[in-house]
């Protein structure tokens, strides 16, 4: 393969990945094929659900169909991105980053797509693993706002959600050990032992109360009481962490719009998908905004602000500047 044959391959598999990349609303061809795989998704996850039904067996045909040509289209994607991995990690060897691909959430939830279509009459483990599929719809929207600033949350919070988790699970065990002692003597063949109160303990203290096991006695109904009221406080807890994360964010986001006007001294700006600032180059940034770009903050990392530097969504520009106007 000649040079001028490699260029043209680097190009056509960069601009594949470009394509079956998730997000960018600017490419049409990209857009169009984002909303072409998000069709294909819910039409097979369609034809699974209509599929259990007894009564529509006349066209269990067509879902069989219609199953095998969207695992078809599941399938030609999943060998294109494969084929594109280098692109995406272009900092590892072409074999290196088709096996970090591979072992990536993205690529484990393709196969996990894929691979029981192949296995539907086999174990009951890879039937099961069908429901992957709307893990796929996750991964669509993962890239688009609203779903971001979800997981930005979670992200932001996630030592304060570990604790209050971990609260909860202290909770549910003493709980299930405390009304084992007192409900075993009473109802041996519902509490046989203290496993058998966490289901107990769970739907007591997420405030679900099936009924389905229940206490009898005075000291279990006294214990069911405090549990039920303990179960209010716990579940507000994480509520209240991501609730305050939603308003921190949506704060950061409205701040975000505004640039800042007549500065001498040091600030900062967030960069959004609405920023001017997105997906240019530091020093065309400087260049064209009168401004001095010191650091950027990009996911928890420190950047050096290098005239080639790319700024990313997400990012958090350190700078000072003479002047930068209104954000319309």
């Amino acid at each position: 393969m000649n040079k001028t044959d490699n260029t043209s391959y680097r190009k056509a598999k960069r601009r594949t990945h470009n394509i079956i990349q998730i997000g960018n609303r600017e490419d049409f061809p990209s857009f169009a094929f984002d909303v072409f795989i998000v069709i294909v998704i819910v039409l097979n996850i369609l034809v699974t659900f209509l599929g259990t039904f007894d009564e529509l067996e006349r066209f269990f045909t067509a879902f069989t169909v219609t199953e095998a040509i969207t695992m078809g289209i599941f399938s030609v994607e999943y060998a294109l991105r494969i084929w594109t991995a280098d692109i995406l990690y272009p900092n590892c060897r072409p074999i290196r980053s088709r096996i970090k691909f591979l072992f990536s959430f993205d690529g484990v939830v393709d196969l996990l797509t894929i691979l029981p279509f192949f296995f539907l009459s086999g174990f009951i483990v890879f039937r099961m693993l069908r429901v992957v599929r709307i893990l796929r719809l996750f991964r669509i929207n993962a890239q688009y706002d609203s779903f971001n600033v979800i997981k930005t949350v979670l992200v932001e919070k996630r030592n304060q959600i570990a604790s209050s988790v971990f609260i909860i699970i202290v909770l549910m065990l003493a709980s299930s050990l405390g009304i084992y002692s007192a409900e075993h003597n009473a109802q041996p063949e519902v509490f046989k032992n203290a496993f058998s109160g966490i289901w107990w303990s769970v739907s007591t203290l997420l405030t679900v109360g099936y009924g389905d096991i229940y206490p009898i006695t005075t000291v279990g109904k006294i214990m069911g009481i405090l549990i039920a009221f303990l179960g209010v406080g716990v579940v507000a807890i994480p509520t209240g962490i991501i609730s305050a994360g939603f308003v921190e964010q949506y704060t950061k986001n409205e701040h975000s719009h505004e640039r800042i006007k007549d500065i001498k001294e040091v600030g900062e700006i967030l960069v959004n998908k609405d920023s001017p600032f997105r997906k240019k180059s530091v020093s065309e940034i400087e260049a064209g905004y009168e401004t001095k770009i010191i650091v950027i903050l990009r996911e928890g990392l420190t950047i050096i602000p290098n005239p080639d530097v790319k700024v990313k969504d997400k990012d958090i520009l350190i700078l000072n500047s003479k002047r930068i106007e209104k954000q319309q």
